[in-house]
């Protein structure tokens, strides 16, 4: 007998090895379990996919020569059936190598051929010292806070991590001085008791009902405006799961979202909640796979890569912001986890619920052709009510830090209510532009930018810095102008850093809060800051990251900056995100009892995509965005591929896709090739770029000639010179 092995290496095929030495021989339940073999000069972690008779004749190999693989390195297969048979399916489709999705789909040490971690639980409690000083401590300090949330008995850390954001350093600060212990926690402990929720209203419980009564695999649509009570019906969805013995996965689209959704969670079902996303550390991770795989995880939260754990138990899956782009992985294996997530729904048989107050025009086309079943919440959940919408026009007006005078006086009347604000503006650093006055020079930098088209470097704190978003490359701001000494250099443009100083100058009496990536790197940052914004009246500063999913029940302002940047874009999917976008911000206002509004900015106000939102809503918009999408053959009414080539001279990316596109074949009705052609951003860090793209009216046209082509692909001698990917439905072209 002998193994076929799939090798985390950039080759289609799997290869073959012999056993280990000394070991049984290899039997069909051996597919899935994990082996350490030699692969030239190297030893490499692989999984084994098949297990084949030496003899046989339809794939016959000399056994003798062979190599053995060196050891086996897990006692029951890691990926099991289903499993392992969804990834096959995602490597045929992406065309990318089978070990490399597994690879992709394992957690790091896993792949690096560590064993399968133990699940137990750790907490924390206070020693008999700690209980008898807890008093002398501080009160409000964050080691005051763990004492007493300690005082009762141990805690769990995953749970110390939803309800007490930060609390390491504070754990740390009292086990130094004996007043608290890291322990080992019973299997049961540290379990929250589950809470009644809310009454559902008739939309809801039409929902919930719809999902129950079916069977087997169905996937629905949760097509429920901003603010209507989603998450109530996943919960409910969820607590079914549990009383059948079921685990249920929870798909969100962003790290941030996690922290909030693990707490209601966790309150609500009455069992250990576990997360899974990249924010973990490799341990963490290994662990919350290795519970997925034993049925000891019953309800997980994550993020894109939570997709590829394992669901022994299966009996719901949820994707929460369905029509969100972070759900597309854009680099590696190039996966989109809402579609795999209906993959495997059906491969595991179960119900799979998308949920989105704006979702995907790829999601509507499939729920109007029937293939979802759609299940509506037209109105706000506990008698709330829509924010009214003002546009505001710019054109010709002075601008204060971007905004304008009535725009400041609303914030001021809004806090001196006692609400809250949100000043939504998606571009983080200081501004986006440093330029000189004097000549007209501007910081671009030298790592994304040609001849043709500079990429501009954003000014970050206050100034002193500049930042590529693109490639990440920082330098100190200049003291004078690079071309001509001059020292009139200016910043041009509004960032989130400029609005804080800005907001912080004309309303210093008011707590200001930024909200944006780099405010938030940090674990549990963004948790600690929503924490500490709690129900008193301030000023929030955010981009997307607080458009997706928070729940801000004292949010009843929400002002909108520099909207017209998204209305002119070339990427024919830009007005479709601009408008999720709108819809999800604005629907951050007045969640409560207390009426919200929308103030939008724009030198644009009779733009059609803002009148047909403000007039019609997003359906409307999808209606008319769907109709110019069916005339050009875009997706959901065609199906794309991005061939993309990266090279240090672009002769060389052209010449290499000239050839890619010889292999292809010639254009025809069944498949159209455009290119080679520059992208969009035709330089990254130091590589220039350029692409194929490939259109077909049916997907099986489109694999039919991918897979005819592929193959002789990598050996194409400009093939040697270049980095290049191929990007099966991709949501941009850049």
């Amino acid at each position: 007998m002998r193994l076929k092995v799939a090798l985390p290496v950039p080759l289609p095929q799997a290869f073959d090895y012999a056993p280990p030495p000394g070991t049984p021989t290899p039997v069909a339940a051996d597919v899935g379990r994990r082996l350490r073999v030699p692969f030239g000069p190297r030893d490499l972690v692989g999984v084994v996919v098949a297990v084949a008779d030496a003899a046989d004749a339809a794939d016959a190999v000399d056994s003798s020569a062979l190599r053995h693989a060196h050891a086996w390195l897990d006692q029951t297969p890691l990926l099991q059936g289903e499993l392992l048979a969804s990834l096959r399916w995602l490597a045929r489709y992406t065309h990318a190598p089978l070990g490399e999705v597994i690879a992709t789909a394992l957690p790091t040490l896993l792949r690096q051929g560590e064993p399968l971690p133990s699940t137990a639980s750790w907490g924390w409690r206070l020693t008999e010292l700690g209980q008898q000083q807890r008093s002398r401590l501080r009160e409000g300090s964050k080691p005051r806070q763990l004492a007493d949330a300690l005082q009762a008995d141990a805690v769990d850390e995953e749970l110390l991590d939803v309800l007490h954001p930060g609390w390491r350093s504070a754990a740390r600060s009292l086990a130094k001085r004996d007043l608290a212990e890291r322990i080992e926690l019973a299997a049961d402990a540290s379990v929250p008791a589950p809470q009644p929720g809310p009454a559902l209203n008739e939309d809801q419980r039409r929902a919930v009902d719809a999902v129950l009564a079916s069977d087997g695999f169905s996937p629905f649509l949760l097509d429920g405006v901003t603010g209507s009570g989603k998450t109530e019906v996943y919960l409910q969805l969820i607590a079914d799961c549990l009383q059948r013995g079921k685990q249920a996965l929870v798909l969100v689209p962003e790290i941030g979202l996690t922290p909030q959704t693990l707490g209601r969670f966790s309150a609500r079902l009455g069992v250990p909640v576990h997360a899974l996303h990249s924010g973990l550390n490799d341990g963490e991770r290994a662990r919350t796979w290795a519970a997925c795989l034993r049925g000891e995880a019953r309800v997980v939260v994550g993020t894109r890569s939570a997709i590829f754990c394992p669901l022994p138990e299966p009996g719901l899956i949820v994707v929460d912001e369905e029509h969100d782009g972070s759900y597309k992985q854009q680099d590696g294996i190039r996966y989109h986890a809402r579609d795999f997530a209906l993959v495997r729904a059906k491969a595991l048989d179960i119900p799979v619920l998308l949920g989105s107050a704006t979702p995907s025009l790829e999601t509507l086309h499939n729920a109007d052709s029937g293939r979802y079943l759609t299940l509506r919440l037209p109105q706000r959940a506990g008698n709330a009510q829509p924010p009214s919408v003002r546009v505001i026009d710019a054109r010709k007006r002075l601008l204060e830090g971007g905004l304008l005078p009535e725009t400041l006086q609303q914030i001021r009347r809004t806090v001196d209510a006692g609400g809250q604000v949100l000043v939504f503006k998606n571009r983080r650093g200081y501004a986006p532009v440093l330029l000189c006055h004097d000549c007209g020079w501007s910081a671009h930098c030298k790592r994304c930018s040609t001849e043709q088209q500079l990429t501009p470097m954003t000014v970050h704190a206050g100034g002193r810095r500049l930042q590529c978003h693109h490639c990440g490359a920082r330098q100190p701001t200049p003291p004078a102008c690079p071309d001509c000494g001059g020292l009139a250099l200016q910043p041009q443009g509004i960032g989130t850093e400029r609005l804080e100083e800005v907001l912080g100058e004309k309303f210093s009496d008011i707590p200001i809060f930024r909200i944006d990536r780099s405010t938030t790197q940090r674990r549990d940052a963004l948790a600690k800051q929503l924490q500490a914004i709690g129900d008193q009246p301030g000023i929030l500063i955010g981009t997307q990251i607080l458009a997706k999913g928070h729940d801000l029940p004292q949010l009843t302002l929400v002002v909108v900056v520099g909207v017209d940047e998204g209305l002119f874009s070339a990427d024919f999917r830009a007005g479709e995100k601009l408008a999720q976008l709108l819809i999800q911000v604005a629907g951050r206002a007045g969640r409560a009892l207390k009426p919200g509004q929308v103030w939008l900015q724009t030198h644009h106000p009779d733009h059609p995509l803002l009148t047909t939102l403000i007039n019609g809503g997003y359906h409307a918009f999808a209606r008319q965005e769907k109709q110019q999408r069916e005339l050009a053959g875009f997706p959901p009414f065609g199906h794309l591929a991005l061939m993309r080539a990266e090279a240090k001279h672009i002769d060389t990316a052209r010449e290499f896709l000239q050839a890619a596109r010889h292999a292809l074949g010639q254009s025809d009705t069944t498949l159209e090739i455009q290119g080679p052609l520059p992208a969009p951003m035709p330089r990254r860090a130091g590589f220039h770029r350029a692409q194929l793209l490939l259109s077909a009216p049916q997907r099986r046209d489109l694999h039919r000639r991918l897979d005819e082509a592929l193959p002789r692909i990598p050996a194409l001698l400009e093939a040697r010179k270049v980095r290049w990917s191929l990007d099966v439905d991709p949501v941009d072209l850049y």
